[in-house]
């Protein structure tokens, strides 16, 4: 036997009938500090030494693979990275 019943209620309905706790307020301080230390990190956020930890040895590397992607869709035409 089967017995399906359906409810239709709110979220902050069914979290009052189960007598979970009221979050919002909680969740709201929580956000407005993360969103205050992330601005904070933005301002003061450097972009050169962003890249570099992005990119520790730098841009070299990318510059050759691109250099390498021009070779091979340039069928060898144009010169390969140099092996320093």
């Amino acid at each position: 036997m089967k017995i399906t019943i359906n409810i239709e209620c709110s979220p902050d309905e069914a979290r009052q009938f189960f007598g979970f706790p009221d979050v919002q307020q909680l969740q709201q301080a929580a956000m407005a500090a993360v969103q205050e230390r992330m601005t904070e990190q933005v301002k003061s956020m450097d972009p050169e030494a962003l890249m570099k930890a992005w990119l520790p040895t730098g841009l070299r590397e990318w510059e050759d693979l691109r250099k390498a992607f021009m070779q091979g869709f340039a069928g060898g035409s144009e010169k390969g990275p140099d092996p320093q």
